[in-house]
């Protein structure tokens, strides 16, 4: 969407608490609320509707961000069975408000849902994927249309759920994709509205320096990586098997190189200019 006109609606004046959201000239709407308000958000007219639901939270056995994605014709009484789910904190709802969103239209909404949950590769997928249905071409347009606009309203309404991490920023930074070399290890990686991603096939050094022990957060950040199969060994280095998105251009230095790093001055450009000197121009 090139651009959006969305309307947020605070019953109770906290952008944490029960919450909706529509976009001008729509006729669905989006409504969220924490696990605590449960009994409100099932109270609604809304949540009697037809359509599709996500469930947010963190996996307790691992602390990965998790989603549950689901459809209903009674979303109401759906969520209500889910109480028994324990990891997550943040219902959302996705409905239409002249109900011409059916049983087939909310099962094709829950299949293309979780394929881009999947794709995006940010959460943890608490289910497995659904069948979705066949619709007619007119009703995948529409539907998709519906898609887009879901898209749009998650991050408004707190969740990077369908954001690849890999979403490029509105404005591009100057000198395109930078590099981190050491030992014979090469990273390539970029800044992005979330962090700093680095590239799946970007290499990591295999051993972490002496010096990484006065860094902890170092050596956690790494075994975490290696445990959960985002860094696979391949040959004489571990190799990033996903696009791998970290909170700053040090931290994905420090776990390419296996100790602190100033990632301004280790991330460069292929001519050989420094991030530090790009951030100083812009």
């Amino acid at each position: 969407m090139p651009h959006a006109t969305i309307k947020l609606y605070l019953p109770h004046g906290d952008a944490k608490s029960l919450r909706s959201a529509e976009i001008m000239n729509w006729t669905g709407k989006a409504i969220a609320a924490p696990r605590t308000e449960l009994d409100d958000l099932v109270q609604l007219d809304d949540l009697g509707r037809t359509g599709v639901y996500i469930l947010l939270g963190t996996k307790p056995e691992s602390g990965q961000p998790c989603a549950y994605i689901g459809e209903a014709e009674v979303i109401r009484d759906r969520i209500k069975q889910h109480k028994s789910k324990e990891f997550w904190i943040t219902a959302m709802v996705f409905i239409s408000k002249d109900e011409n969103v059916t049983k087939a239209h909310a099962r094709y909404l829950e299949y293309r849902l979780l394929q881009e949950a999947t794709q995006a590769g940010r959460f943890l997928i608490d289910q497995n994927q659904a069948a979705g249905s066949k619709l007619p071409e007119s009703d995948r347009e529409d539907m998709e249309v519906f898609l887009a606009h879901i898209r749009t309203l998650l991050p408004v309404l707190g969740s990077d759920l369908l954001v690849p991490i890999t979403q490029p920023a509105a404005k591009q930074q100057a000198g395109g994709i930078l590099f981190c070399r050491s030992k014979g290890a090469e990273a390539r990686g970029r800044r992005t509205p979330d962090g700093f991603v680095v590239y799946r096939g970007s290499t990591a050094v295999p051993q972490e320096r002496a010096s990484a022990n006065k860094w902890p957060y170092v050596l956690s950040l790494r075994n975490d990586l290696i445990a959960n199969g985002t860094l696979v060994k391949h040959r004489d280095f571990y190799e990033f098997a996903k696009d791998t998105l970290f909170s700053s251009p040090s931290a994905a230095a420090a776990v390419i190189q296996g100790g602190s790093a100033n990632g301004l001055t280790q991330w460069k450009t292929e001519s050989g200019r420094l991030l530090k000197e790009i951030d100083e121009d812009a």
